[in-house]
C-alpha cells in the first residue's frame, strides 16, 4: 500500500488555482481518479481526503498503486505505507465520515439514514428544545464506538471531539439527479485493539460510506 501526499505544483497559474478550489466534491473526486485511472475499466482502489492546506489544494491518498500524474499539475510524494502497530498502543486520530445507518424498509428495500438529521427530526416531532452541536457530539460519537469494535480499536468519549456536520449536494452533470450526504468530522486520540483488524479495515479501507467523496480516511499519528 501507499501513502501519498498530493498537492498543486507552484508553478501553476493563478486562474488555475481558482478554478480548483471552486470545484465540488464530485469534480474534486475526478481529479483524484485521473490519477490513479491508468485504464478505462480500472475500478476505485484508493480512498482520499481533501484538505486546503495553507488555502493550497491538497490530498492524501491510500491506494494500492502510486498516483501518476498524467497532466503535470500535481507534486506527487508517495512513500510505502506498512503501519507497525501494536494493542494497546494510543494514536491520534482526525477523520472525516459520512455517518449513516442502513436499515430495510417494509418493503425489504435497504435505506440510508443520515444519524444526526434523523435524531433532530425526532427532538422536533417531539417538540423538544436541542442544539445541534449537542446532537452531533452525542450522536457521532455513538455512530463511531458501533465501529470500533470491528475496525480494531476503542475510544473514550472523552477522548473525541465531533463536529463540522455538513449536507452536500453535487452534480454529475445536466440532467442527473444530485448526489447528497453528510459528513462529520472526528478529531481525537485512540486506542488499538487488534493491530491488523485496524491497519487492514481502517487505515487501508477506511471507515463508513462515500469513500469515492472523500470520506473515510484516517489520518492518524502517535501520541
Amino acid at each position: 500500500m501507499y501513502f501519498s501526499m498530493i498537492r498543486l505544483r507552484r508553478g501553476v497559474s493563478p486562474r488555475d488555482i481558482t478554478d480548483l478550489t471552486r470545484r465540488n466534491g464530485y469534480q474534486a473526486h475526478q481529479l483524484v481518479w485521473n490519477l490513479f485511472a491508468d485504464r478505462p475499466d480500472r475500478q476505485r482502489d484508493f480512498i482520499y481526503r481533501h484538505e486546503a492546506v495553507n488555502d493550497w489544494p491538497t490530498f492524501y491518498t491510500v491506494s494500492k498503486r502510486e498516483p501518476v500524474d498524467t497532466a503535470g499539475m500535481w507534486e506527487i510524494m508517495p512513500k510505502e505505507y506498512n503501519p507497525q502497530l501494536l494493542a494497546g498502543q494510543r494514536l491520534g486520530f482526525a477523520l472525516c465520515a459520512n455517518p449513516i445507518r442502513s436499515r430495510r424498509d417494509e418493503n425489504g428495500r435497504q435505506q440510508r439514514h443520515d444519524v444526526v438529521m434523523e435524531e433532530k427530526l425526532k427532538f422536533k416531532n417531539e417538540e423538544k428544545n436541542f442544539d445541534l452541536q449537542d446532537i452531533v457530539q452525542e450522536i457521532g460519537l455513538h455512530w463511531l464506538e458501533e465501529r470500533a469494535a470491528s475496525h480494531g480499536f476503542s475510544i473514550s468519549p472523552k477522548g473525541v471531539r465531533v463536529d463540522g456536520y455538513q449536507q452536500h449536494k453535487l452534480f454529475k452533470g445536466k440532467g442527473n439527479k444530485p448526489i447528497t450526504f453528510s459528513t462529520l468530522d472526528f478529531n481525537g486520540i485512540l486506542t488499538i485493539t487488534e493491530p491488523d483488524i485496524f491497519v487492514e479495515k481502517c487505515l487501508f479501507d477506511g471507515i463508513g460510506p462515500a469513500k469515492g467523496f472523500g470520506c473515510g480516511l484516517m489520518l492518524v499519528r502517535r501520541v
